[in-house]
């Protein structure tokens, strides 16, 4: 079994499984992510990165205002990639 086939078959085997044990779920983490910013709208009610609680009251393109607690007066601004969970504003019709 010293032959080069070999050995190139068990390095191909070896980075095959790196990629399904490290890569892939990174590349799937990333993707929801991305979709979760893509689908905050002003309103929700969010998680940040630094484990604060707030509820989005403006947005930009990679921005969102952030009002804290009852509060009226602590809004901060900050970037949309510190927002680890989002949970989405009841509509009231």
């Amino acid at each position: 079994m010293d032959t080069p086939l070999f050995w190139v078959i068990y390095i191909v085997a070896i980075i095959a499984f790196m990629w399904f044990i490290a890569i892939r779920p990174q590349k799937k983490e990333q993707k929801r992510m991305t979709e979760l910013l893509a689908s905050v709208e002003v309103g929700d009610s969010v998680l940040t990165s630094s484990g604060f609680y707030g509820v989005v009251i403006s947005m930009d393109e990679d921005t969102v205002i952030v009002e804290f607690g009852g509060n009226k007066n602590c809004r901060i601004p900050m970037k949309k990639a510190a927002i680890a969970e989002v949970e989405k504003a009841e509509k009231s019709l």
